[in-house]
């Protein structure tokens, strides 16, 4: 996730060369931000916060709309989705009589 807003920071232009249709600045700047938000909502899934889960479905949903305007497929802007209802089925394993979902606050 770090790695990957350092790259659309810093190295922009060749992920740009690898998309069907250019990538503008603002929209490198989105996706980097979108990224460090991450980083920040994995720390706090870490220390068990609900609002870590929620804020990796809002730039979920913010990256998928991103990837619709570069022009990449459905098909791979939904596999950021994909990653939320994972992590959604993880939370929902069962510990004892609580789930991780229960456990977080």
């Amino acid at each position: 996730m770090t790695l990957g807003a350092m790259v659309y920071l810093f190295a922009g232009d060749m992920i740009t060369k690898n998309l069907p249709k250019s990538i503008s600045y603002p929209m490198s700047i989105s996706l980097a931000l979108l990224g460090i938000a991450n980083v920040i909502f994995s720390v706090l899934l870490l220390q068990w916060k609900k609002l870590g889960f929620w804020g990796f479905t809002v730039t979920s949903i913010l990256t998928f709309i991103v990837n619709i305007n570069i022009g990449l497929g459905v098909g791979q802007s939904l596999f950021g989705l994909v990653g939320i209802a994972i992590l959604y089925g993880v939370l929902q394993i069962k510990k004892g009589n609580a789930t991780a979902w229960d456990n977080l606050q």
